[in-house]
């Protein structure tokens, strides 16, 4: 990279934190809460760009393809959590979302000396899961410039795959490795240079977006309900229970009932009900609406109608 780090947004040194060594534990507190307020707002200006590559995340996503993160340090860390929340939230298979950190797993918890500057291993992660032209790559980048994550890029354009790059600083090799760029300016840190920080913040905000959005776009949500959630433990056991007695109106037993003959799928549970089908024929009756559950009930009050 020929760009000078020391020009970079996210390496300036802001002067209105040099000696927060001599503050208060509080006084320091108060300042880094002021700062993350400018986060949100930051986020804000990006949203046309942030939509637009949703759009395109969908799309694929509707005809099969995969969503990939990629990001080194903090950014690969936001990546794998983000990927790794949709399968219990959204019900996914792991392998539709999945979350790649330069250095592989071992970096999740420690530094991998020199891994976000081999472009090389970054175009091999995009390489050894086949991606093709229905999946979306997102690197993500607080400086924009990580080779291993313009590697990525750079290899998922060349296999036709849709690209998005998230940085914080403004046209970046991220960005110009990208269909859709993202350019998130959060400013200074309170530590110089410290990106898990106000970069880190708004990275997650957007990995937010972006996951969460999609999967509201592929119908894995009804209205605001977590339809697809995996009840496996006893706190979504609960929640599953209490989303089918709120879209039925149907009592906690039968809700219970229909959840344990549906395999605790929520969205079956629902139409078992609602149609009074056993659990295969509700899977049947979901499948002719594109497992869109909205799409049933939909269908069902036109009947009515």
């Amino acid at each position: 990279m020929t760009d000078s780090l020391a020009e970079l947004f996210t390496e300036q040194s802001d002067p209105r934190y040099s000696g927060i060594d001599r503050l208060t534990t509080e006084e320091v507190a108060r300042l880094m809460n002021d700062a993350d307020t400018a986060v949100p707002a930051a986020v804000a200006q990006a949203i046309p760009q942030i939509s637009a590559a949703i759009d395109g995340v969908a799309d694929r996503m509707k005809r099969g393809g995969r969503l990939i993160y990629v990001g080194a340090g903090t950014s690969g860390r936001l990546a794998v959590l983000d990927a790794s929340e949709c399968p219990p939230t959204f019900g996914t298979r792991p392998e539709t979302v999945q979350g790649v950190i330069a250095g592989g797993l071992p970096a999740m918890t420690r530094s991998v000396e020199g891994a976000e500057d081999d472009a090389g291993a970054g175009a091999a992660a995009i390489a050894d899961r086949d991606i093709g032209p229905l999946d979306s790559v997102v690197g993500i980048s607080a400086s924009g410039r990580a080779p291993y994550v313009v590697g990525a890029l750079d290899e998922a354009a060349r296999r036709g795959a849709l690209t998005i790059g998230l940085s914080c600083n403004r046209g970046t090799p991220v960005s110009n490795a990208a269909q859709h760029p993202i350019e998130v300016i959060v400013g200074p840190e309170i530590v110089t240079g410290s990106t898990r920080l106000k970069a880190g913040t708004a990275q997650k905000l957007v990995l937010n977006m972006i996951s969460t959005i999609t999967m509201i776009r592929l119908g894995r949500t009804y209205g605001n309900s977590m339809i697809e959630v995996s009840p496996v433990n006893s706190k979504l056991t609960d929640r599953a229970t209490r989303l089918v007695t709120q879209i039925t109106g149907a009592g906690q037993p039968a809700a219970r009932a229909a959840l344990e003959a549906a395999d605790w799928q929520v969205k079956v549970a629902v139409v078992v009900i609602r149609h009074g089908l056993d659990a295969d024929a509700a899977r049947t009756l979901l499948a002719a609406h594109g497992d869109n559950l909205d799409a049933v009930l939909a269908s069902e009050k036109a009947q009515r109608a």
